[in-house]
């Protein structure tokens, strides 16, 4: 067996260089990061059912509930953003010109 002739056709068939992996890992990472943007939503959704579902149940209870929803989905969204943030950083990794 030659090795020299295996060590060749080992970077022959690669064909794919570094730089174009690095890119396609980032479009796909952003793809999947951009999943992040959509799920406080639901979070969001369930959390205000929930909470006009107290209300209802103890009206007393309803400035407690309304103080608290709205801090939880201000929070929610905060994450919905960073991971929107997220995923257009790594778009901008993907179309970089190297």
């Amino acid at each position: 067996m030659d090795h020299q002739l295996i060590a060749q056709a080992g970077t022959a068939a690669s064909g794919i260089d570094n730089i174009t992996l690095i890119k396609c890992a980032a479009l796909l990472s952003a793809g999947i990061g951009a999943i992040g943007v959509g799920v406080p939503g639901i979070g969001i959704g369930i959390a205000a059912s929930r909470a006009l579902e107290g209300m209802a149940r103890q009206p007393e209870m309803q400035g407690k509930l309304l103080v608290n929803g709205i801090i939880f989905a201000a929070l929610m969204e905060a994450l919905g953003l960073f991971a929107f943030l997220v995923a257009l950083q790594l778009v901008g990794i993907g179309n970089a010109n190297h």
